[in-house]
């Protein structure tokens, strides 16, 4: 287990939350994907009195067997038999009217396929009692499209209940660097390649701290082995969430992952309308981005996707995509072909990452550029219309392929449209990392 790094202002809420249910009880939601930490995080809130309740695929007499089990392990009182998680719940806020405690509640969205009506009774419970008891409710859940629903749409029992809500995100750039550091590690590549396969994801930074993986070779040989938690990973994260439709969803996010990034591209492919899909992606699962030219109008239809989860795109572009080479178990031909295109692969992930260390800078707004039929591209763009200042950068692994004349010229048209805006050219490559990560130490 890795140290607990940077969730300051996440445990300061939940610790304010604490303090609060001294006054009546506080409902706090966490949501994020799985893996990211929603249960360290939960785990970590500073209670006298703290239960832990798993929602697993069980019935729900099971479920509440087990929680009594928790319960009494904390040396609060509990009689008679609970079948029935409403009646457990009720008896706890009872209970929290004369010892306050706190009670997480994990993978909640579960409750769905146990017992639906759970939410209403849960809903009917909390407002006859939240006013007289002392209970700080933790609820998290990892499958976003559920937890959106149950505690978003205005027509579900647990709309509006919530007081705090927490979306964790993956560790920043920063962090990243502590760890590496921590374990003397660190250089501007291996961060690049810690970046690329982690995304900031705890679990799968733990399970690289573990074995003590910090080179690509060795979280290659990590990921791409015969028990490797990461092969099935994609599917275990993601088909819960598509149901019967995920061979489609997993086609488009292969596509993506590969660089056909745009709607058309990736219909003469499938031979189908994908319009629904590309917009659930996007709206519901929160799993894509649609990303415009900086300055596109807002109804622009000019666009392109990508995958919002660095490790998932890595999942769809090598794993899912030579799927072929995991059930043969070919795994050195596998890492042969990784190998081969890694570079070219993680080219975009540096632009990504430089974004990243952008948005701290007080921007109006960060983005790329390109023109008609992709001309121009332009990797970074960051206007700022508070001081009439406009930023343009070309990002490269190898900074010997970079051009500042070429960027100039790509950047013409662009320019033109801020006639009274100071322009800062600017090469980026790998090892402007450490300037960039220091600009934004300072701001």
């Amino acid at each position: 287990m890795i140290k607990f790094y940077n969730r300051e202002d996440e445990l300061k809420l939940l610790n304010k939350a604490e303090k609060l249910k001294n006054k009546h009880s506080i409902m706090t939601i966490i949501t994020g994907r799985r893996r990211i930490g929603k249960t360290t995080l939960s785990l970590k809130v500073n209670s006298d009195k703290k239960l832990y309740f798993f929602i697993s695929k069980k019935s729900e007499k099971l479920l509440c067997n087990e929680f009594i089990e928790e319960i009494r392990s904390k040396n609060i009182n509990i009689y008679g038999e609970f079948n029935k998680f409403d009646d457990l719940f009720s008896y706890l806020m009872e209970i929290s009217k004369l010892t306050p405690l706190t009670l997480i509640i994990d993978e909640f969205q579960e409750f769905l396929k146990i017992n639906p009506s759970l939410f209403s009774s849960i809903q009917k419970i909390w407002d006859l009692n939240k006013n007289t008891s002392h209970m700080h409710l933790i609820i998290s859940g990892s499958v976003y499209s559920m937890m959106k629903k149950i505690f978003e749409d205005i027509k579900e029992p647990l709309f509006g209940r919530a007081d705090f809500k927490i979306n964790l995100k993956p560790f920043n750039i920063q962090t990243l660097k502590d760890i590496l550091e921590d374990y003397n590690s660190y250089s501007p590549k291996n961060l690049l390649d810690f970046y690329t396969l982690t995304g900031g994801v705890a679990k799968y930074i733990d399970l690289f701290v573990l074995n003590e993986s910090f080179t690509l070779d060795n979280m290659i040989n990590e990921i791409i082995s015969k028990y490797s938690i990461f092969l099935d990973e994609g599917k275990n994260r993601l088909i819960e969430e598509f149901g019967k439709e995920y061979t489609t969803y997993f086609s488009i996010l292969s596509l993506i992952a590969s660089s056909k990034t745009s709607k058309s591209s990736i219909e003469s492919i499938l031979q189908k309308n994908i319009s629904g899909h590309l917009f659930r992606l996007e709206k519901d699962y929160n799993i894509i981005k649609s990303i415009k030219p900086i300055d596109a109008k807002i109804n622009s239809k000019t666009q392109k996707y990508e995958i919002i989860d660095n490790f998932l795109n890595f999942w769809f572009r090598f794993i899912y995509k030579y799927q072929s080479f995991i059930e043969s178990e070919n795994f050195d031909g596998l890492k042969f072909i990784i190998n081969r295109d890694f570079s070219t692969y993680k080219g975009r992930i540096l632009e990504k990452l430089f974004i990243e260390l952008l948005k701290n800078k007080n921007y109006s707004s960060i983005g790329s550029y390109w023109e008609r039929n992709n001309k121009n591209e332009i990797d970074i763009v960051a206007i700022d219309n508070i001081n009439h200042k406009i930023f343009i950068a070309e990002v490269k692994l190898n900074h010997s392929r970079l051009s500042l004349n070429k960027l100039i010229q790509k950047s013409e048209k662009l320019v033109k449209k801020y006639k009274n805006y100071k322009v800062e050219y600017k090469l980026l490559s790998l090892h402007d990392i450490d300037n960039l990560i220091r600009q934004e130490a300072t701001i």
